[in-house]
């Protein structure tokens, strides 16, 4: 989407905190420039990546970054981004490779015997495809031997089917419990997610000084096709080996740290030691601001801390799926371990702030990180953040509500708005005081109080374009990606209209690898449970070769039973199909009356009644309102 209305320049109390930061931060260092460009062997040829006219990828974007830091942008955030955006492929180490920059994350090549061991094909077919050009163009025709994942996340595992060979089978690795959470978080809160997610990378700003200038963890994500190809060796257990194309590997499995299937790798013919997305040049998300399941950063500091028992003495370089890698033993360590207590130090002293009383945007605002490890650039909340990460950890011990009786019973947002802005005597009221404090570069507080004239009133144009300058203004000042991103699209929606939901992630690769009861599941959760409180269907599915699955809408509720199990009341129809077909059929890609006139389904009883169920399921919106109601 072309943004229509343009955006304002920083205002005075902005550009000076923006400076405030120059004299606060080391930029004369210039480690992390230097190994960024360490390695580099090419970079792409052509400007764009493409899927027919549609554009996947485009080199050029950001290309503005080369530039001086301008007043609209953090210096740290413009730094953190023009570290990311440099692409092409980098030896790390003689038989490693990484192509970064094509895409949201890094795909390392690792050369074995015969060919070369993919790990995390990116986002989307067509980068990962572009990608391994690049390699081959470098290094030669080497056909893929076999692919890892590190984990569960899509910019980890999307891009696969275009690496994997067609003409042959290679073994896919990954660690334990990796497709169960890669599917699922796909699916059942997927519509939620990747509304959401438009917001976190920025989907529909323009890319620039005012805009889009990263995401913190990188650029963006790619828009091509999600693909995904079950594992099938899986990783158990730390101290597991394998061995892929006479490539050794030693693993150590990290579940519950950036993802809830994770592992690190360790390469001991290379002396390389991969974290996945353990450990990287920022402080990561606790809680990912599209949504997901808190994480929790007091296993992950014991795994940064396993990590360098294991491996910290044999280790002579480090290297992650996003960001560029880390030489030398000691700075190896070094990193890991400053890595290791700063989620280990936000995750403690959380804990005795919320012991003493505190709730968590009180810990969030007090929260300081130690000097020593402020002053390294990887510490720093360029995608996750010391504020909402705090939040996390709050919400991940004390749940959603902080102990205060007056916020157990609120009035949601619509009704409260109303309420607010009639005790603030009025929308003129509010918005002229809204403005004084506007002047005066409290922009914090001008989105709290319009965003009530907002709720109260979505059509108040004013009221409208001044929570859309503070918001702006906010996100020109922030140095976390994501949150500029977040602040930036709530503007351009305020002004311009809902984007919706650019990409999705649950690709028809992924809904494949739904298990039937994920698939069930899948179902279950669209019920209008309201509109079917008063009905009682039950449809029972015989799998041929496999046996019943009776599915029952009652009390609200679809449930499903596999097997005989208990008594239920007879179905109001049976059918008899075949796997494939009934996955067909729940999706809503084949007609169950033209798979029995074509005697793949046999149906006993009132077809009408799975007519009837399937009636009560509803279609998750994927541009729901985020900034008005």
């Amino acid at each position: 989407m072309t943004q229509h209305t343009p955006p304002e320049p920083a205002q005075p109390s902005v550009v000076e905190a923006n400076r405030a930061v120059l004299d606060r931060f080391a930029f004369e260092d210039t480690q992390d420039f230097d190994d960024a460009r360490r390695g580099f062997l090419g970079a792409a040829a052509e400007p764009l990546i493409k899927s027919g006219d549609r554009t996947i990828w485009d080199f050029e974007a950001y290309g503005f970054l080369a530039g001086e830091c301008p007043d609209s942008v953090n210096p740290s955030l413009w730094r953190q981004s023009r570290l990311t955006a440099d692409h092409g492929l980098f030896e790390v180490v003689e038989g490693i490779y990484q192509i970064r920059g094509f895409d949201l994350s890094n795909m390392t090549v690792v050369e074995g015997e015969q060919g070369v061991l993919v790990i995390d094909p990116l986002v989307s077919a067509e980068t990962a495809a572009a990608g391994l050009a690049l390699y081959r163009e470098h290094r030669g025709e080497r056909p893929v031997t076999g692919v890892l994942y590190t984990h569960s996340h899509v910019d980890h595992f999307g891009g696969v089917r275009g690496v994997l060979p067609a003409d042959r089978e290679v073994p896919v690795l990954a660690p334990e419990g990796f497709l169960q959470h890669a599917v699922s978080e796909n699916v059942y809160a997927g519509t939620a997610m990747s509304r959401r997610a438009a917001y976190m990378y920025g989907a529909a700003l323009s890319k620039g000084p005012r805009g889009q200038v990263g995401s913190g963890l990188a650029q963006t994500n790619s828009t091509g096709t999600v693909t995904l190809v079950a594992p099938t060796v899986d990783i158990t257990r730390t101290g597991q080996e394998e061995v892929v194309d006479g490539i050794r590997m030693v693993f150590q499995l990290t579940p519950g740290t950036e993802a809830p299937a994770e592992l690190n790798i360790f390469f001991p013919a290379h002396a390389a030691l991969c974290m996945a997305e353990n450990a990287t040049h920022n402080l990561h998300n606790l809680l990912t601001l599209r949504g997901a399941e808190v994480r929790n950063p007091h296993v992950w500091s014991r795994y940064l801390t396993e990590a360098i028992t294991l491996f910290g003495a044999q280790a002579d370089l480090a290297f992650a799926s996003h960001h560029w890698p880390v030489w030398g033993r000691e700075r190896v360590v070094t990193f890991l371990s400053r890595q290791r207590d700063l989620y280990a130090y936000l995750h403690d002293q959380t804990l005795r702030m919320l012991n003493e009383g505190l709730t968590g945007p009180e810990i969030a605002e007090r929260m300081q990180v130690p000097p020593a490890l402020e002053r390294a650039w990887h510490t720093h909340g360029y995608y996750g953040s010391v504020s909402h990460n705090t939040k996390a950890i709050y919400q991940r011990y004390m749940g959603w509500f902080d102990g205060n009786p007056a916020h157990l019973w609120q009035h949601p947002p619509v009704e409260a708005a109303g309420r607010y802005v009639d005790f603030m005597g009025g929308a003129d009221q509010v918005l002229s005081r809204a403005r004084e404090s506007f002047a005066a570069g409290d922009y914090r507080w001008v989105a709290e109080v319009v965003n009530h004239v907002v709720f109260a009133d979505p059509s108040h144009t004013e009221a409208r374009a001044l929570q859309a300058a503070a918001l702006e203004q906010l996100g020109y000042g922030s140095e976390n990606g994501p949150w500029r991103n977040f602040y930036l699209m709530g503007a351009l929606e305020l002004r311009d209209g809902s984007v919706g939901t650019p990409a999705s992630t649950a690709s028809p690769d992924v809904i494949a690898a739904l298990t039937v009861d994920q698939l069930f599941d899948s179902l279950a959760i669209r019920v209008d449970g309201p509109g079917s409180w008063d009905e009682d269907l039950t449809v029972r599915w015989n799998l041929r070769g496999t046996g019943p699955i009776t599915m029952r809408l009652y009390n609200g509720v679809l449930t499903h039973i596999t097997g005989d199990g208990p008594a239920v009341g007879p179905p109001g129809v049976t059918i008899t199909l075949d796997e494939t077909d009934l996955r067909a059929v729940l999706l809503g890609t084949a007609d169950l009356g033209e798979l029995a006139a074509d005697r793949r389904a046999e149906i006993s009883g009132d077809l009408n009644v799975l007519g009837e169920l399937m009636g009560h399921l509803t279609a998750p919106d994927p541009d729901f309102a985020i900034v008005t109601p």
